[in-house]
C-alpha cells in the first residue's frame, strides 16, 4: 500500500470499516512509514477536536491537540468573531 492510498483509506480504517485484507496492509504500511503514522494521529486527532466542537464547553481538550487547530475551531463556532 502507498503512502497515497492510506489517505484515500483513513476514514474506513478509523471507522473500522476497512476490510481484513486492506486493513492488513495498511497496518504494515504503518509500520514501515513514520509520515502516515504522524499522518493518521494528525487525522484522528482532528476528528476528535471536531466532535468535541460539537459538545458543552466544560469538555477538556485533549493535551495533545495542536494550539492553533483548537484556536481556529474555537473561532469557527457560531457566535465567535
Amino acid at each position: 500500500m502507498t503512502c497515497r492510498e492510506i489517505a484515500q483509506f483513513l476514514m474506513q480504517y478509523t471507522d473500522g470499516e476497512l476490510p481484513w485484507r486492506p486493513r492488513a496492509m495498511f497496518n504494515l504500511h504503518l509500520t514501515m512509514c513514520s509520515a502516515c503514522r504522524r499522518y493518521l494521529t494528525s487525522y484522528e486527532l482532528t476528528v476528535e477536536l471536531a466532535r468535541l466542537s460539537r459538545t458543552p464547553d466544560d469538555e477538556p481538550v485533549p493535551a495533545s491537540a495542536p494550539e492553533e487547530l483548537v484556536r481556529a475551531i474555537l473561532a469557527s463556532r457560531p457566535g465567535n468573531p
